[in-house]
């Protein structure tokens, strides 16, 4: 066996060894040539071939050397070897570190040089060898019991790695043809129950070992052959079920008989990761022990989010039936899911959500967020891998509500849990301007404001003035005369006034610079007296009923006026001097 496994395996051929020493006694022995180390399972082999020179009473020893060793140490059963080749095993050996060996040809007295293997690990260098099968038959079904390959002692190459081999088994029914229908089945157990079998036949299997994180595959298992019994009175029950009811776990079966009775027994799913016969380790469900009922409710709180096999076995009183098939259960599958509990925090513009999944999770979860604003319905709805979430684009003093559930990321199951509770959160305000841009804003509404109550203080004012103190006018005849009493010799302007008892007074002006506008009194009306002179005269006063004013401008180069009719009196400043005037009276 070894022989056929060692044609296959992967060899480490040695690199070129290192400069000889001479030999002792000065002879020219010369050490083996093409050395390799072949590793399968636990057995070691060192290879070599022999040099021309190296016939009649040549043997051969080797040594080995590990990075926890400081010398080298004689290889057990690889000492003084005549042939071409030796098996050995390092109980002590880590076999995750790096080990180097040398071998050398020996003569009597005399020695070659050593001839160095390149150090390797041994983990990274063994071969997977077959695994042993142990086969147990029923009526319709046989017992396939696996062995990881190597030693079954603790110290073994596969030791750390047990949990991790994977099998695929080959099966058919031995006959002429049958072995071309065979059917091939993955087992991730070290025991394994194929069902739906015929009674009373012989079948074969082989079966290969892998390892899934190393890709290391084996080889196959010799030829296992084994025959079904006769078919058993009383046959297992049939369609095992498993489902999640209320608060408790419901395990259905199917049976056609009604006068039996049943009992379930349930076992750890981890437990068919080591091998050997779990026979003993199986469980009886207290509720479920002869009932005659095709279903049995299990409590929730009897079994942990774990896997469990369930199986069932029939039983009329006097015999027995074989168990059913087993039925492996993942209860985080049938378990309802919690809500998730969310916490917020908010920025001015932003709003961080952080999911709080239920613990124990064996799979990958996904976070619906729904997200509103509190004052509106539309809904903003997002979909996350991560349990810390940020929401950007949200308006400051802004208030935001939150609700989440979370699903399970398995493609074979459809759950999810119902949505937490709202929790709402204000976001802050914005960036605050820096504070000269505050104090510059304060300065200039101040300033405004100050500006704005003046101008309204000073309305106000003139509009009190007004009101109570209003400016007393003298009549316009009076302040003409005035005028005329305090012009100056500079002026160019004439201005008269005439008087008219019955029907007007005129205001003749000069046309290079008009003063003031004509005004008409009705002598009916005003009244009005007043003095005129001219150098040392005076007028005397004159008493007007009804006065009408009209603007008449002089012609050029003219000293005074026409008077329109009898009764006029011309009044007027010369301009010979500042207080020059005319006036002229005439009656008829």
């Amino acid at each position: 066996m070894l022989a056929v496994l060692g044609a296959a395996a992967l060899v480490l051929v040695a690199g070129v060894s290192w400069a000889s020493r001479a030999a002792a006694d000065g002879t020219s022995l010369k050490p083996p040539q093409d050395v390799e180390v072949s590793i399968i399972d636990d057995d070691f082999t060192l290879k070599w071939n022999r040099s021309h020179e190296s016939v009649g009473n040549v043997t051969f020893s080797a040594d080995y050397i590990t990075s926890e060793m400081n010398n080298w140490t004689k290889l057990p059963g690889c000492q003084h070897i005549t042939g071409s080749e030796c098996s050995f095993f390092l109980p002590k050996l880590n076999f995750y570190e790096e080990v180097e060996f040398r071998i050398r040809a020996e003569e009597e007295n005399s020695t070659s040089s050593w001839y160095y293997i390149d150090s390797f690990i041994p983990f990274r260098k063994a071969l997977l060898g077959p695994p042993e099968v142990r086969l147990e038959a029923e009526d319709t079904a046989i017992i396939v019991h696996l062995f990881r390959p190597g030693k079954k002692d603790d110290h073994s190459i596969w030791e750390m790695v047990g949990g991790s081999f994977r099998f695929t088994l080959d099966f058919w029914e031995n006959s002429s043809h049958a072995q071309m229908e065979q059917k091939q089945i993955e087992i991730k157990h070290y025991t394994h129950k194929i069902y739906n079998l015929s009674s009373e036949t012989t079948y074969c299997l082989k079966v290969k070992a892998r390892l899934l994180w190393d890709r290391k595959v084996g080889v196959y298992s010799p030829v296992y052959c084994i025959n079904t019994t006769v078919e058993h009175k009383l046959p297992p029950p049939e369609n095992v079920k498993f489902a999640a009811q209320n608060q408790s776990y419901v395990l259905k079966w199917d049976y056609e008989d009604g006068n039996v009775t049943f009992r379930v027994q349930w076992l750890h799913a981890y437990s068919k990761l080591s091998p050997g016969d779990k026979a003993d380790e199986w469980r009886q469900i207290i509720n479920c022990e002869n009932v005659r009922t095709t279903y049995c409710v299990l409590p929730q709180d009897a079994f942990q989010k774990k896997s469990y096999f369930f199986r069932v076995q029939a039983s009329d009183g006097n015999n027995t039936s074989f168990w059913s098939e087993e039925k492996e259960v993942n209860i985080e599958m049938y378990s309802a899911m919690p809500p998730p509990v969310i916490s917020l925090k908010s920025t001015s513009d932003s709003l961080r959500v952080f999911v709080k999944a239920p613990r124990n999770q064996l799979y990958p979860l996904l976070f619906e967020i729904i997200m509103w604003e509190n004052t509106s319905s539309t809904e903003r709805i997002i979909i996350a891998k991560k349990s810390d979430i940020t929401i950007p684009d949200l308006q400051p003093l802004t208030l935001y509500c939150v609700k989440a559930s979370v699903y399970l990321l398995e493609d074979k199951w459809n759950k999810s849990s119902a949505f937490s509770a709202t929790v709402c959160e204000k976001t802050k305000p914005g960036p605050s301007p820096p504070v000269w841009a505050v104090t510059l804003g304060i300065c200039t509404l101040l300033a405004v404001v100050v500006v704005v109550v003046f101008c309204v203080a000073k309305i106000l004012l003139r509009c009190l003035n007004y009101v109570f103190f209003p400016a007393l006018k003298p009549p316009c005849s009076i302040e003409s005369l005035g005028n005329l009493l305090l012009s100056t010799s500079e002026e160019q302007t004439e201005k008269c006034f005439i008087i008219e008892n019955t029907e007007r007074v005129i205001l003749v002006e000069e046309p290079e610079e008009t003063e003031e506008d004509c005004k008409k009194y009705n002598s009916q009306t005003s009244q009005d007296s007043g003095n005129y002179s001219h150098g040392d005269e005076s007028l005397e006063s004159l008493e007007i009923s009804e006065v009408l004013l009209q603007l008449k401008v002089l012609s050029p180069g003219r000293t005074s006026q026409e008077l329109s009719g009898p009764g006029e009196i011309a009044l007027g400043r010369g301009s010979q001097g500042p207080h020059r005037g005319y006036a002229r009276v005439e009656e008829g």
